[in-house]
Formats: C-alpha cells, structure tokens, sequence
C-alpha cells in the first residue's frame, strides 16, 4: 500500500528531451506510477519503450512489474549502453529500477534527452542502510524533474521513506518484495 499524489510534469516543449526521475522506498509506488506514465504517452500517441536490468526477474523476465501487479512489456538489459540500440523511432524511454545500473546510467540519461527523448527513470533512491543508492542521486541531480514517492511504515502508518531489510544479508543488491523487505519512516527504520 502506497501514499502520495501524481504528479505529471507539465513540459510542454516538444523539440527538446528531459529527464524525469521517480524515487522511493520499497513499495512507495514507483514502478506503478512509471507504468502510469509511460502508458498516458502511449494514448497520446508517443513512441514508448520500456527497460530494466536483467538480474530483476522477481515478476517477469520481459516486463516491468509493480508490486500490485500492473505490468508493461519491457526490454531487459545488461548494460546502461544497450538502451541505445534500441531508441530508433522512440520519443519516450522508460527505465525502471535504475539503482541496478552502473554510474553510465546517467550519460546515457542525458544522451537521451539531449536527442529530444522524454526519460522517464524509477528506482530506489536509498539502500536497505538509508544511504543514497548507486546513480540515483545523480539521475535526481540532472534530472528536470523529481517526484519523492512515500509508502506507508509497517510499524506505525506514517509515511515511510526508508526500506528496511528483514534479513541478515550483508550483500548491496538483494533481489526480494515483502519476503525480505518492508517499508519504515524515519523513527522506526532507526530505532530498531
């Protein structure tokens, strides 16, 4: 269960890119929310295509999935390069789960949108320690537009924005849903 409102970026000019970034913890909404994006361009008639890394296969191997199950068909990719082989034609590039990328994730970003691409890009903005995840802090530097999603903490309702590990794993990148993570607010990510 998530909290937060959706805010579309009111961009209009058409003859330039820009990047937007959806940050969050675990179960804040992200992938739900660049899904919702990345299909209202579909109806208004944009070219859409959809990436993410290939060690996310916790729902599918060829599509982005949210946690509440909405899905959109999508490329898996190893590197953040490999986006650039398939944007013939395309006016919008979706990327979720940007945290698994490489730094090059954000060169690419900017590629995109200098070649008058809309990027959208979701992805854990802090790691299961509340430091700030991999390139996610640059993307949200660069970007034009930033959307901080919240969930709701596990312990107390508040809004959450922290991801907090239920297992002794040690490794940066583990791979789950609510099996090993849950979402906290400040107070209780800390306190416990």
């Amino acid at each position: 269960m998530f909290i937060h409102m959706f805010i579309e970026p009111p961009h209009n000019d058409t003859s330039c890119g820009w990047i937007e970034v959806i940050a969050g913890c675990m179960f804040s909404g992200k992938t739900e929310e660049l899904i919702r994006r990345t299909s209202k361009a579909k109806i208004e008639g944009k070219s859409v295509r959809l990436f993410k890394h290939e060690i996310d296969s916790r729902y599918h191997t060829s599509a982005v999935v949210s946690h509440n199950s909405s899905s959109s068909e999508a490329i898996s990719i190893a590197s953040p390069s490999d986006i650039l082989k398939h944007i013939q034609d395309i006016q919008v590039v979706g990327i979720d789960e940007a945290q698994f990328f490489e730094h090059s994730i954000v060169d690419v970003c900017n590629q995109l949108a200098n070649k008058g691409i809309r990027v959208i890009v979701s992805g854990l903005d802090l790691d299961y320690k509340g430091r700030p995840f991999g390139p996610m802090p640059d993307l949200m530097a660069v970007a034009e537009y930033v959307s901080k999603l919240h969930a709701v903490c596990s312990i107390s309702g508040e809004p959450a924005s922290f991801s907090y590990r239920k297992t002794n794993a040690q490794t940066d990148i583990l791979l789950g849903a609510n099996d090993h993570y849950e979402p906290r607010s400040r107070r209780y990510f800390y306190e416990l």
